[in-house]
């Protein structure tokens, strides 16, 4: 079977860090993800991502060793994974997909 395409939601919390905040290391996880080529998309308590299984969570385990080279001594991520057969998938489409369908269920209550 072909890589199985990947639909992510994840939360990288960076821990035993010096200062509260941990918005430095969520911005090289940013920057990291770029590289990857995947899409993705940042949020407030963590980042969409899509693509093969495989690309992935490699893009997931790459977030962890450059958040660990900006001297975080542990990390501790939280990770939602969904995949289908039942239908394809264009690439790029799985997270907005699953919000479109919900703004198009709650666009009929309107009417």
């Amino acid at each position: 079977m072909d890589d199985l395409y990947a639909v992510a939601d994840f939360c990288l919390i960076p821990m035993g860090t010096a200062e509260p905040s941990v918005a430095h290391y969520i911005a090289e996880c940013q920057r990291v993800l770029e590289k990857s080529g995947l899409q993705f998309k940042m949020h407030g308590y963590g980042t969409n991502l899509e693509g093969p299984w495989s690309q992935v969570s490699k893009a997931i385990h790459d977030c962890h060793a450059a958040v660990h080279a900006q001297g975080a001594p542990r990390i501790a991520t939280d990770i939602r994974i969904g995949t289908r057969t039942d239908r394809e998938i264009a690439s790029g489409t799985g997270n907005e997909g699953k919000v479109k369908r919900v703004e198009e269920i709650l666009a009929m209550d309107i009417k």
